[in-house]
């Protein structure tokens, strides 16, 4: 869910494909190590305490600020612990905050796209930031934990299940998947492997779906300690998660109002058309199928080029200027104040 809502990274190119691989290989590996690293600490504190795992500490902030920094005053040199562990709760938020910032930003820069936006990104970056701030100033009131959970439980939960499920959808249904393994394969200069296809068309969602289906059934209104949350709160919470779902439906609806068509068929199948300026940004991209003018590759269809990062273009125009030979010209002046150059044909 993670990689689904911050990934910044796209396959835009052999570059983009390259670190989103890493980028996921390395997330979910750290997610399987901090689960030893955490549930061995646990599990040293329930057998300390002579309870089991499950009454040791309960989800959430308590099982970082409460349950974790008790159990590392049990432990030889705490405070080197103590302060390690902190230090990475620091390392932890800056690093999730970062991503969600420059998501957000970008964003707005791609949308918005203004002259003053596209030079001034810093401001832009610094204004976000501060928006940021001020939002989260009163989760640090004595009320703030509740507010706090409710947030944690309702809109960054329900909300991303529900997109990344319409997401998988839209792309691999609506869109079609020959259509992305197309756009996938003019990015790269490859087709995607059979691996990611199989994900990206079956597993994916079903997977998501499965999540959703059991976040639904397994529904529980939250407590925190002995407080039972009102309902005018948990109102507040399915507001706060329906509030980025209701845009998909309502900008769909809108979709098919603005779409040619006499009957509702032909409008909804009008708008789920591409549109025809659909593909790449710069015109330098606009490679293969989105081509202005087409070239005919090999087997008379259109080729494919990969969009290459920036370090690989100067990397191949360092290598192109390393093959030139040096080329000296002489000129010997002549009696008359014309040059000449003996290495010419005459």
């Amino acid at each position: 869910m993670k990689d689904a809502v911050s990934g910044c990274l796209n396959m835009c190119s052999l570059c983009g494909f390259r670190d989103s691989i890493i980028i996921s290989v390395t997330n979910c590996a750290t997610s399987v190590y901090a689960g030893f690293v955490i549930f061995s600490i646990l599990g040293f504190m329930a057998h300390h305490l002579n309870v089991d795992v499950a009454d040791v500490a309960d989800h959430g902030p308590g099982l970082a600020f409460v349950a974790y920094p008790e159990a590392l005053t049990l432990l030889p040199i705490s405070p080197l612990w103590s302060l390690l562990f902190f230090f990475m709760l620091i390392l932890l938020g800056l690093g999730t905050q970062f991503c969600l910032l420059e998501t957000l930003v970008t964003a707005i820069v791609d949308e918005i796209g203004t002259d003053w936006i596209m030079r001034n990104k810093t401001v832009i970056t610094l204004g976000v930031a501060i928006v940021g701030f001020l939002l989260g100033v009163p989760l640090t009131t004595r009320a703030g934990i509740y507010w706090l959970l409710l947030m944690d439980n309702y809109a960054a939960s329900f909300s991303l299940v529900i997109i990344s499920c319409i997401m998988c959808v839209c792309i691999m249904y609506v869109y079609g998947h020959t259509n992305y393994f197309k756009d996938v394969e003019m990015m790269l200069g490859f087709p995607p492997p059979i691996f990611f296809r199989i994900c990206w068309r079956f597993i994916s969602p079903v997977i998501i779906s499965f999540i959703l289906v059991f976040t639904v059934i397994q529904y529980k209104p939250i407590t925190y300690n002995n407080y039972t949350y009102p309902g005018w709160s948990l109102i507040i919470g399915f507001l706060m998660a329906l509030s980025s779902v209701l845009c998909i439906p309502i900008y769909a609806l809108f979709k098919i109002y603005r779409s040619q068509g006499t009957t509702f068929v032909e409008r909804l199948k009008n708008a789920v058309k591409p549109d025809r300026t659909w593909g790449p940004a710069l015109q330098e991209h606009r490679t293969g199928r989105y081509a202005p003018i087409v070239s005919p590759g090999a087997d008379g269809g259109a080729e494919a080029q990969p969009l290459r990062c920036e370090k690989e273009k100067e990397k191949e125009k360092e290598r192109e200027e390393e093959k030139k030979p040096d080329e000296i010209s002489l000129t010997i002046q002549g009696s008359n104040g014309s040059a000449h150059n003996p290495d010419a044909s005459p």
